[in-house]
């Protein structure tokens, strides 16, 4: 009845920040989002009478340790493994391999622990099952249901009691209590919610699959990354092999944590050593080429960065940039200019970080500098490693965790380092001691 506390009402949300307005509006004045708001159905929420409330300081109930998925890599992301009732996100570009690193770590879950239940509503039930067998999926404790409501997927957990469960994907999965389509706003938050409240009642792991956007989010409600426990990220490039899979957001556990797996016909295979492989292929004789002893997450990985140099007659010499911000690229191309004499002006500069990993941190800028500079004197460094980020005046700042770089750096026989750790607070000190210093 209208005007009673029971009544449903219309309000209208926003699908980036969830800003609610009781009118629509063609844009959200709270984020600046250039998308209209959308319709949507406010039910009414009763309190339960029987919610236990608890002090603090009071003995908790039992709580079990971490169950290990016994997939390294995946554990080592989640900060050692699955917590009683955690909800993790797992979002990534259409064919990254979301589903096949799942079934993966269904597999070694299910053989350690007990029954995983696998939910899926975009594929049939013998779609799964056939890439199981291609996987090398060897337990018969992975249980395969294509169901796309989310009750029924409650409700068959609830009766199976598994040790897990995976819901692939959140975008495609609906509740008949709720208003839209499948991976509406409205559909996504609900659903969501409700997985998140069975895990949180039982103590069973829930693993929601979500798509990306074409700016790389996970498509939905910005809220749904604040609802789950966990936030990870798979990567990677299309035509490369490798896979990083990143934790954003962990509740248990340390943040930007790494995992490498390699994609290969029989599925993925984890790296344990990603500095071995991302330069075990390199030519030491090669110019323009320098070792950069990356952090990720609390994980140092050795990484190639390769540059080429060539003439140019065009009156803006093309920049290209894998990798790399490119802002920052742009920034040290001048640095070199104008610090080290080295005229790039007609000059075209190709910059890749090889194997499809992507470096963000300033402690890259050195290794840039050095591998431009190689590039265009052609004189190649050898196994030369550095690190560490460039002011506009041509000096050389520290980088965190020297000490775990340099460890690493050495694990793999590679070296000299040239940071300012080891004296080298100038580029144009690094420049002279590589022979790149320009007359």
């Amino acid at each position: 009845m209208k005007g009673t506390p029971t009544a449903e009402k219309l309000t209208y949300r926003c699908e980036s920040c969830g800003h609610t307005s009781s009118r629509w509006m063609g844009f959200c004045p709270q984020c600046r989002s250039s998308e209209g708001l959308v319709e949507t159905t406010v039910r009414p929420h009763r309190v339960a009478p029987s919610i236990d409330v608890v002090s603090a300081d009071a003995p908790p109930k039992t709580i079990n340790g971490r169950a290990p998925t016994g997939l390294g890599e995946f554990d080592r992301v989640l900060g050692g493994g699955m917590v009683p009732g955690v909800t993790v996100l797992v979002g990534g570009a259409p064919g990254i391999g979301k589903s096949t690193l799942l079934l993966h770590a269904a597999d070694r879950f299910a053989s350690s622990t007990g029954p995983v239940l696998i939910a899926t509503a975009e594929e049939s039930a013998r779609q799964v099952q056939l890439r199981a067998h291609r996987v090398g999926v060897r337990t018969g404790q992975v249980l395969i249901a294509s169901v796309a409501d989310v009750d029924d997927i409650v409700a068959i957990a609830a009766a199976r009691k598994p040790a897990a469960v995976i819901v692939d994907s959140i975008q495609t999965v609906s509740s008949t209590g709720s208003s839209g389509a499948a991976g509406g706003v409205v559909q996504v938050r609900d659903c969501a919610a409700r997985l998140i409240a069975f895990a949180k009642n039982s103590d069973t792991p829930v693993i929601i699959v979500g798509h990306v956007t074409k700016d790389g989010s996970i498509a939905g409600p910005r809220t749904l990354e604040h609802m789950v426990d966990v936030v990870l990220y798979l990567e990677g490039e299309s035509d490369a092999g490798l896979r990083f899979l990143r934790s954003v957001k962990n509740r248990y556990g340390a943040v930007h944590e790494v995992g490498v797996f390699d994609m290969t016909p029989d599925g993925l295979v984890e790296v344990p050593d990603p500095s071995g492989l991302l330069v075990g292929l390199r030519d030491d004789t090669a110019p323009g080429s320098v070792l950069f002893p990356a952090i990720e997450g609390r994980r140092p990985v050795v990484v190639e960065v390769q540059a080429l140099v060539v003439g140019s007659n065009a009156s803006q010499p093309r920049r290209s940039v894998t990798g790399l911000l490119p802002s920052r690229v742009h920034q040290i191309l001048g640095i070199l200019t104008r610090h080290a004499r080295i005229p790039l002006a007609g000059q075209e500069v190709y910059l890749s970080v090889m194997g499809g990993v992507r470096i963000s941190e300033p402690a890259a800028d050195l290794p840039v500098a050095l591998a431009v500079a190689s590039a265009f004197h052609d004189v190649a460094l050898g196994r030369v490693a550095a690190w560490g980020e460039l002011g506009l005046t041509g000096d050389v700042r520290p980088a965190p965790r020297p000490l775990v770089r340099t460890a690493e750096i050495e694990r793999i026989s590679a070296g000299p380092i040239l940071c300012p750790e080891t004296g080298f607070k100038r580029l144009d000190r690094a420049l002279a001691a590589t022979g790149l210093a320009s007359g």
